[in-house]
Parts: structure tokens; C-alpha cells; sequence
């Protein structure tokens, strides 16, 4: 066969017929190498790309892991226990391994030896380590794969001794919540030839099964009729002999079957066999898949290298919870996320949800996902409602139930101003017209409910069709939330730039109106001129609802509105009565029913700590802006490596056990406050300009960021100290750039903004697991002429470091509260002592020169 092939490659007189041939004789070779009959190869499954991001940590037991594709997941915890899903089925749960070594009679719990977890883009290696052997467990989501088979699981197996392996699962069967359950699945196993053979997991009715493979292992238990009933772990048995196994790749295939026909033992056995055929292809082309989708995408390159690998993570997780919206479907949408069901039906939020994703949209625009945002909007269109109003959210069983009896898909009202804010924010980045316009009308009926349900007639879009943010509050839930009557703001002035766009110029201007007229009442029914502060809500006759709560920091989302009278109530996000060192509280510790492990009542949100860092990097509070969005930064390695959990503790640095551990909206809180707050970027693609306002940490030199979506084209910006001047120069042209910092100028193409001659910058790190809030927090923060003042609060008797850098001939600097050391070049250290106290006690601090 060499030879014939090799022959072939010399007769050819065309290079380029040279390479096309050599391409699919590789391709003939790799598919004999892995037919059914024969494991396949593990070097491609084993092999690392050095190109591509590598997390790589100490497995923790308790920990979870997830697996994501369009198609099924494979959810667990880093003890490498795990369940399958081929969407919306559940097929099994518990996988679990146990060992007996030749010579070595003691049994082995195989993933007590867990020792380690490597997260790539395209798959996640748990390695089991034993004195006797080291098993890898190779698993993946694979983008390509058949809507029938959306996960696959490798086994490479390294051994001292031969052994045997026993592979435990609990075989489920279940549809996701709330479709009803079928019954228990009844395992039968199918022999084939040179002893071989599979499991098909039958239900009550034929309509449903699945069939699962693991290489040439046997049977487990299999109780026969006679046997009383009586709940049996499904086993496969793998007999492993290092000298004639160990360059073998056992892959465990998991295919589903929705047709009696599909389901029969030669359906299944075909399936398997093509599926086996296929397995390092899919494994190659999900390599591929990432490799394409890092290149399309947007990058950062900071002096920060956590951050910039953050970002990049971030991408990758919100990217892996995209699902087809139906199994057989091309269109694609986004789940809210994914955890470890347990013994429920209940992956995490693994169905689609109009709020986490709308919110997500902003990200995922930022980045230059584009396709990700068309497709939900469109999705989100389709589901929408006769009256305009967007769901809440939707089952990926939906269509198994009467889903509109149920109370959900309707359940809160702010899906609909945030689809007209997210088609807005598509349009600035894109400037597809296009898309704008075939949308329309559902833009028109989301705009007419919005403008239409005002129960107490002040203006405003209220609580009266659905929760706003909370959907339990003490001691009543709200009739109008600020997080509603905010969002109602920029979605208006979003209808009006809507408007605009597709020729509709009578209703933009109604649009505007509207707007302006919102933000005149939202500041006399909420300030509270007392508090220096905004209600949590309004009630109308019964007034305000006076709460200190972290929901005002919508107001800054899309840079079209903002609070008039922001400072003090920033001050008190910034301090330790709402930030703990892993993020932001929804309500002060001081509130009366604050209970740190509630759902709504004082626990952390990433969602919350993204919201408060864009407010405060908008509205002038840079440090503690960054000390939000390095939390949310570093929240990606904390729990499920490469993604970040739903909410953790409003008191100790822990998860809350039922917390979504690949959370949407967590990841894409990492990108809008870095893009949109850190680099101030603001689009304006119709027009032509790009905004940049950044508020860069001061002990950073250059910044780049690759690849960023503009109109219909990628551009590249670079970030330069030059003196007492910040230099912004984009790779085109024809981009117009311009700044809402005072004094910014173009000046042959590049950005000039004027530098504060002083700057100040502060460390952030996640403290230790279990740890409460003691690290420094920077209330405010005021720049004068010649001056910077600092308001801070820290642990009393403690001090503080922060960095201080000089960006023009300042002279003499003067600081008064806190003492400086010798300068390195433009640096300098700065040390604050705090009086002694118990708990955070203030300091000012303040720079003169």
C-alpha cells in the first residue's frame, strides 16, 4: 500500500496534486488506525499544542469541571467522576473507575488517585497517578461532532503490571427539566466479534435509547431475569497488559438514538462503528476549531500575563456555551450555564435564558463574535411574544411539556429594553444596517411593550409584567426597580439610534424624548438627597424603597446615560461594606437581612462585580474599577479551570455549593469591563469613530489589542507612554479615533491623551480559599492641578503598598499621609500606615507636587 501510494506521489507533476494526495492518504492511514476493530492511536489525543491556552492545576476532589459542545456536555468533578449529555438527554452519571493490579491484591478507588487537571480549549485531561500506573482521561465536546453523539472520552493507560480496570456508571436516561422521565433504562449487551461488544440502554418505550462502547472491554453485572430487583452499577471490564496495551487509545462512545429504528442493535452498532471511525478526526478538528477561533478573534497583550490569558478564557467559555437550539438544528444559541446535575435533571442553567445572554451579548460583541449575537438576537425574535414583550427563558425540553402553563418563560420583565440595548450595541460595533432592518419589526414590538406597561403612570417600564432583577426581595417584591427604570433609560435612547438607522426619524425622536425624561425622574423618585444615595426601588404611593443596593451601576452599562449624583454611593461599593477581595455584594453587609449565602440578599455575583467596575471606570473611580475587574479576572482559575462561577459568599472566599460553575455571564464580566472600562473603547461604526478613554494601571508601559471588531473589518490598537502623553494608534486609517478625556487630540493619526502628572496604582490577588475581606479598598480617588487625593480604608494596624509614577517634571513631590521611597526611573513605592482599630478603619492620603 506504501508503495502504491509513495509511486503515486512520484508519477504526480503537479506540487499542489502532491500535497492534495498526500493530505488524504494521511487521512486513509489515520482512519485505518482508528477503525472499530483496532483502538485507536493516542498520540494526537495525548499531544499538547503549545499555541493554544494550557491551564494546569492540582486536581481538588470536590471541584467541578465541565466539558462543553453545541451538541452535549460532560459535567464532573476533578476527582474525574462524571455524567454525559447528549442535549436534552442525560444519558448516565457517576462514572467512576476502580483498579486490580497482578501481584497487587488491594483494590484501588482509580479516582482517589486524581492528581491533576489540564484545560484546553478543546479538551480537559484528567491524569489518575498510582506507583503502578498513570491513566489520562481525555475528554471532549467536539463542535463537529453528530447532533446523536456530542461527547467523547479517551482512556490512555500506562502500567507497571497488567491490570484490570473496572468503569462504573449509573445509567440515567433522563430528559433535561422539566420533561417528565420515562423510566429506569434497562441495559442490554449486544456481543460482537473478537469478543467485543456494547450496551444499549432501553427504556419503557422504544422511541428512546442509547448505546454505549469502551474499546474491547467486557461486561460488568449482569443480573439475570431470575434475580430479585435490584439497583446495578452498568460496568465495563478492560483487561490491560502494559506489553501488548500500551501504545493503544481506548475511547468510551456514547451515541443516542430518537427513532425505534435508530435504536435497534445494528443501528446502534453501525453508529458506533462510524462514530469510532471518527473520534480522532473530531479530536483533530476541535484542535482546529480553537485554533481558527483564537486567530478570529479579539486579543489583549498587557504587562498583566493573568489577565491577558483571562480574557482569552473568557472568550473560550462563553464560545463553549453556544448549543444548537434544537439537535438537528444549524442555529445556535446561548445557556445561561453548567454544573453537575447530581440526581436531578437540572445541568446548572443549561437551557436559554433572554437576560443572561442579552447582558453576555456585549462581550461577546467586544470581541468580535458578531455570528454569536446575530444568531441570538434572532433566536430571541422567533421566541418573542405577540405583544413584543422577550422571554425570560426557555427549557431545551420546552417543546416535551405545555411550557406555557408553566410560570417561566415569562418571568421577569428585563429581557425586553436589553434587547432593544443589545441589537443598539450590535449595530455601534458592526454597523450592519442590514441586520438592523430585517429585525425591525420585532424591535418595534419590544419597544411598543416596554412603552406601554407602566403601571403608576410615572414614565417608567415597571415591575407589573415580571421581576426586574430580584425575584424575592424582603419585605415585598418592588414595584419599579432602579435596575429596571435604568435600563429603560438606555434602552430608549438604543430604540432611538434604531430608529435613526433604519429611516424611522419621527420615533427616534420620541425615543430621545423618552430618555431624557426617565433620567429626570429616576432622580426625583430615587436620589436621596439625605444618603447621598439611590433608592432600590420605588413604589409609589408607599414611596422609596431606601436599600443601599449595587443595582444603580447599570445606569453606566452602555455609556449612554449615567446618575447624577454617583460619588458617595461609589464610595460605599468601594468599601468593605459591599466589596469583599472577591467581588461585589448586591447589598451592604450593614442591610438587616443581609445573609451572605442568600441567592439575592448580599452574596457575590461576578455579574455584580462586572456592573460596578465599567460604572466606576466610567464615572472616574479607575482603582477601585480595577481592583473589581482583576477579581472577576481571576474568579477563571478558582473553581472550573477556564471559566467562572455564578456566586460565591458574601463573607468567606468560597463558591456556594449549588453555584453555576461555567456561568455565561460571569465570563463575559471579565471582557466589557476590560475592553469597554480598563481601555474606555466606545463604538461608532456608522459614523466611522472609535472612542478611546483608558484608564491604564500606572506601572503599565504598553498595551496592544489585536484583532478588534470595527464595521466590517478587524483593526489593531496600540497603547504607548511617551512622556506626559498616552499615544493611541489604530493599524487603519481610516478609523476616526477620538476621547472623552479632556485635552485628547489627533495629531498625524494618533491619539494624544494628556497624562495626570501623578498616577497611583494597587495590587490585586485573590486571597486564600475560606478567607474574609482584609485587603486595602480605595473609596475615591480625586485628581487636581497639582494634587491626587486618596480616600482608603484597610485593616487597622496594617500597611498598605501602593505604586506611584511620575508622567511629567513634577519637582518636589509631597505626600502627606503616607511615605514614599527612592524612585526606580518613573516609579515609586508608597507605603500607608493605618491607626490601629478593629476591622477597616479610613485614611486620606494626598500628593502634592
Amino acid at each position: 500500500m506504501r508503495r502504491t501510494i509513495f509511486e503515486k506521489f512520484r508519477r504526480s507533476k503537479s506540487e499542489k496534486r502532491v500535497k492534495v494526495m498526500m493530505k488524504t492518504a494521511l487521512l486513509g492511514l489515520l482512519l485505518v488506525c482508528s477503525a472499530f476493530a483496532q483502538a485507536p492511536s493516542l498520540a494526537s489525543a495525548s499531544s499538547r499544542a503549545d499555541d493554544m491556552p494550557h491551564i494546569q492545576q492540582r486536581a481538588i476532589a470536590a471541584d467541578p469541571f465541565s466539558v462543553a459542545g453545541p451538541h452535549g456536555a460532560l459535567l464532573g468533578t476533578q476527582d474525574g467522576r462524571f455524567e454525559a449529555w447528549i442535549y436534552p438527554w442525560k444519558i448516565f452519571d457517576n462514572l467512576r473507575i476502580s483498579a486490580r493490579m497482578q501481584d497487587y491484591d488491594v483494590p484501588l478507588d482509580v479516582n482517589a488517585h486524581a492528581s491533576q487537571i489540564d484545560v484546553e480549549p478543546d479538551r480537559t485531561t484528567i491524569t489518575y497517578s498510582h506507583a503502578n500506573f498513570t491513566i489520562r482521561q481525555i475528554m471532549i465536546a467536539p463542535q463537529s461532532a453528530p447532533a446523536h453523539a456530542g461527547v467523547l472520552v479517551f482512556y490512555q493507560i500506562e502500567a507497571i503490571r497488567p491490570m484490570t480496570l473496572t468503569f462504573s456508571l449509573h445509567p440515567v436516561m433522563q430528559p433535561m427539566w422539566p420533561a417528565k422521565s420515562e423510566g429506569d433504562p434497562a441495559p442490554e449487551w449486544v456481543k460482537q466479534g473478537n469478543g467485543r461488544g456494547f450496551y444499549i440502554l432501553h427504556l419503557d418505550l422504544p422511541q428512546h435509547s442509547a448505546a454505549l462502547s469502551l474499546g474491547s472491554a467486557q461486561p460488568g453485572i449482569l443480573p439475570p431475569y431470575q434475580e430479585g430487583p435490584k439497583s446495578w452499577p452498568l460496568q465495563f471490564v478492560l483487561h490491560f497488559d502494559p506489553q501488548r496495551d500500551e501504545d493503544k487509545l481506548y475511547p468510551l462512545l456514547i451515541t443516542f438514538a430518537d427513532s425505534q429504528a435508530a435504536g435497534t442493535q445494528q443501528a446502534f452498532a453501525s453508529a458506533l462503528d462510524q462514530l469510532n471511525t471518527q473520534a480522532l478526526l473530531l479530536l483533530a478538528a476541535d484542535r482546529d476549531y480553537y485554533r481558527k477561533f483564537l486567530a478570529a478573534h479579539t486579543s489583549i497583550q498587557t504587562p498583566d500575563l493573568r489577565l491577558n490569558q483571562a480574557f482569552t478564557w473568557a472568550e473560550l467559555s462563553i464560545d463553549q456555551l453556544r448549543i444548537a437550539t434544537r439537535p438537528d438544528s444549524q442555529n445556535k444559541a446561548l445557556i445561561a450555564g453548567l454544573l453537575r446535575s447530581g440526581d436531578t435533571a437540572r445541568p446548572g442553567f443549561g437551557w436559554f435564558f433572554g437576560r443572561d445572554a442579552l447582558w453576555s451579548l456585549y462581550a461577546a460583541d467586544s470581541y468580535g463574535s458578531l455570528r454569536t449575537s446575530r444568531q441570538e438576537i434572532e433566536f430571541l425574535a422567533r421566541q418573542q411574544r405577540a405583544d413584543g414583550k422577550i422571554m425570560h427563558e426557555l427549557s431545551q425540553t420546552a417543546n416535551q411539556v405545555d411550557w406555557q402553563a408553566l410560570p417561566y418563560e415569562w418571568a421577569s420583565a428585563d429581557a425586553t429594553p436589553l434587547f432593544l440595548m443589545a441589537a443598539n450595541d450590535y449595530l455601534r460595533v458592526s454597523a450592519d444596517q442590514s441586520f438592523i432592518k430585517s429585525v425591525w419589526p420585532h424591535l418595534q414590538k419590544a419597544w411598543a411593550f416596554e412603552t406601554s406597561h407602566d403601571a403608576d403612570g410615572d414614565g417608567i417600564y415597571d415591575n407589573a409584567q415580571g421581576s426586574g432583577w430580584v425575584e424575592s426581595w424582603i419585605p415585598q417584591m418592588p414595584h419599579q426597580e432602579i435596575y429596571l427604570a435604568a435600563l429603560d433609560a438606555q434602552a430608549s435612547t438604543a430604540f432611538a439610534n434604531l430608529a435613526e438607522a433604519t429611516g424611522h426619524s419621527a420615533a427616534a425622536q420620541q425615543a430621545r424624548r423618552r430618555a431624557q425624561k426617565i433620567a429626570h425622574t429616576i432622580e426625583r423618585e430615587y436620589y436621596l438627597s439625605n444618603a447621598h444615595s439611590y433608592a432600590f426601588s420605588w413604589n409609589g404611593t408607599a414611596g422609596a424603597d431606601k436599600t443601599a443596593s449595587i443595582f444603580p451601576a447599570v445606569a453606566w452599562w452602555d455609556g449612554s446615560f449615567a446618575l447624577q449624583h454617583p460619588g458617595a454611593m461609589m464610595q460605599d461599593w468601594a468599601s468593605a461594606d459591599f466589596s469583599t477581595d472577591w467581588g461585589v455584594r448586591d447589598i451592604s453587609n450593614k442591610t438587616s437581612f443581609y445573609d451572605p449565602i442568600s441567592y439575592h440578599q448580599g452574596s457575590v455575583w461576578p455579574l455584580f462585580t462586572g456592573w460596578a467596575s465599567l460604572a466606576e471606570y466610567r464615572a472616574g473611580h479607575s482603582l477601585s474599577g480595577y481592583a473589581h475587574l482583576m477579581q472577576n479576572a481571576n474568579l477563571i482559575w478558582a473553581q472550573d479551570p477556564g471559566n467562572s462561577t455564578e456566586l460565591l459568599s458574601g463573607r468567606f472566599y468560597q463558591a456556594l455549593g449549588r453555584s453555576t460553575a461555567h456561568q455565561l455571564w460571569s465570563a463575559a464580566m471579565v471582557i466589557s469591563p476590560a475592553l469597554r472600562g480598563l481601555f474606555g473603547l466606545e463604538w461608532n461604526a456608522p459614523a466611522g469613530v472609535l472612542a478611546v478613554s483608558p484608564a491604564l494601571p500606572a506601572n503599565w508601559n504598553d498595551v496592544s489589542i489585536r484583532h478588534l471588531p470595527f464595521g466590517g473589518k478587524w483593526i489593531d490598537l496600540t497603547l504607548h507612554r511617551e512622556g506626559a502623553m498616552l499615544v493611541v494608534r489604530a493599524s487603519d486609517s481610516g478609523v476616526q479615533l477620538k476621547s472623552r478625556i479632556a485635552g485628547a487630540r489627533v495629531v498625524q493619526g494618533a491619539l494624544e491623551i494628556p497624562l495626570p502628572p501623578v498616577e497611583v496604582a494597587v495590587a490585586e490577588q485573590l486571597p486564600e480559599l475560606g478567607a474574609e475581606t482584609r485587603q486595602l479598598k480605595v473609596l475615591d480617588q480625586q485628581q487636581g492641578t497639582h494634587s491626587l487625593t486618596l480616600h482608603l480604608s484597610a485593616f487597622g494596624g496594617t500597611t498598605q503598598t501602593l505604586i506611584v509614577r511620575r508622567n511629567a517634571n513634577v519637582g518636589r513631590l509631597t505626600v502627606q499621609g503616607g511615605q514614599l521611597e527612592a524612585a526606580t526611573g518613573e516609579l515609586q513605592t508608597l507605603h500607608v500606615r493605618f491607626n490601629d482599630g478593629e476591622g477597616y478603619v479610613s485614611k486620606t492620603v494626598e500628593l502634592t507636587w
